[in-house]
């Protein structure tokens, strides 16, 4: 291995050719005297940009932004540095900017694409959805180091054979929280990679997409809802634990609005306004899709919202309804259903699908209207959730058969 050359880093600022008030941020690589300064193609403000720290001051979004893109880079020339070192390169300031760049022979490696989805992406993805992509880069780093005893491969050797040997390991793989990953889970981790490597070639650090030729294959799982019997059941039965009996209000509030749980626990007081009908109604827009809803209260969700009308949570805190962690909610929905004899698998989506089947559409609502109550952007979306019950197959063709006796009689 080569001598451990010095090496800095700095980051500052120039000032543009035409006269603006920003100001083009640039890193210098130095190496024992001999030195490189690019563009890094960010600009900011000449009163955000702190000198002796050499990133952006303040806590605005972008500055936040800018400071990680920074952080991002002075990690990744640092990890290029190590790597020509350990490959025994003639290390300059210029070599140390190309292997960053890729513009070497080395080129880029599918770490460096995962942390630049990953530190880049941060802005326009959502919490959770962040969340599961490092997942995905989990998975990654531990199928490289038990299947190709490696720390990291160059993106050019991503071909089909790792993408096929990623996905039978996913399919081995033993997550902590559950015996296996499902078929599902192992698709959603695929899809994931999928996505980083178009990032990929979109970046021009691969010449083609390696999954080019391969298929995602998902299976459709049955989505559980609610009967009208069961759903009677838990409306029935009160609990003397404060925390489940609160949990089984939510939940069924949930069920007679087809909120999501995140969706629920943001309301406010606010979110409860008078209709163009003179009825109250929900405003408020969901989380996931960004989609306005508008949903006017049954009885129940009143009931609900009425019972807590004076509870310490929504005095001090503002909340509609008091909601309890993710995890805990589906605690205590299994210990409720146990109580009511339900032998189903019930978590908090559980009412969403119930809203759906059992409350709207089984009901005869249009599944138009059942679409845009559940803010879903297309109608696809919405057969997926909806189930049409026996009782209201039956209740067609009868119908139909009526219609049809009716048309044949005026004939006669």
């Amino acid at each position: 291995m080569q001598k451990n050359n010095r090496l800095t880093i700095n980051f500052f600022t120039r000032k543009h050719k035409v006269q603006s008030e920003n100001r083009i941020v640039y890193c210098r690589i130095t190496i024992d005297g001999e030195r490189t300064d690019f563009s890094i193609n960010r600009e900011i403000k000449s009163n955000l940009w702190d000198n002796s720290r050499k990133r952006g001051k303040g806590f605005s979004s972008y500055v936040i932004s800018l400071n990680k893109y920074l952080d991002h880079i002075y990690t990744g020339l640092h990890e290029a540095h190590r790597l020509l070192m350990v490959e025994e390169k003639v290390i300059t300031p210029l070599a140390i900017k190309a292997r960053f760049f890729g513009e070497d022979d080395g080129g880029k490696t599918l770490k460096q694409l995962i942390a630049y989805h990953n530190g880049t992406m941060h802005t326009s993805l959502r919490p959770g959805t962040r969340k599961n992509y490092h997942i995905t880069e989990r998975c990654i780093n531990l199928f490289l180091k038990e299947e190709y005893g490696v720390e990291d491969i160059k993106l050019k050797k991503l071909n089909y054979r790792f993408i096929s040997d990623f996905e039978q390991y996913l399919r081995k793989y033993r997550p902590s929280t559950r015996t296996k990953c499902t078929n599902n889970g192992a698709m959603k981790h695929m899809e994931r990679l999928k996505k980083m490597s178009r990032l990929a070639v979109r970046m021009e650090w691969l010449s083609k997409d390696p999954f080019g030729n391969y298929k995602l294959h998902f299976v459709k799982a049955q989505r559980e809802h609610l009967t009208k019997r069961e759903l009677g059941l838990i409306e029935e039965t009160s609990f003397t634990k404060q925390g489940v009996e609160k949990t089984k209000d939510v939940f069924l509030f949930s069920c007679y609005t087809g909120l999501s749980y995140i969706d629920v626990k943001a309301l406010s007081p606010d979110n409860v306004i008078k209709g163009i009908d003179g009825n109250d109604w929900l405003f408020t827009t969901r989380t996931k899709t960004d989609e306005r809803l508008k949903i006017p209260l049954l009885p129940q969700a009143k009931d609900i919202i009425k019972k807590y009308e004076g509870s310490s949570e929504r005095k001090i805190n503002n909340i509609l309804l008091p909601v309890f962690s993710n995890q805990k909610v589906n605690f205590y929905l299994k210990e409720i259903s146990k109580a009511c004899g339900i032998r189903k698998r019930v978590t908090f989506h559980t009412a969403r699908h119930t809203f759906a089947t059992t409350v709207t559409l089984s009901n005869g609502v249009p599944i138009e209207t059942v679409s845009k109550l559940l803010g879903h952007t297309k109608l696809s979306t919405t057969q997926i959730y909806a189930r049409v019950l026996e009782h209201k197959i039956g209740e067609d063709m009868q119908n139909l058969m009526e219609h049809m006796q009716t048309s044949q009689s005026a004939e006669g």
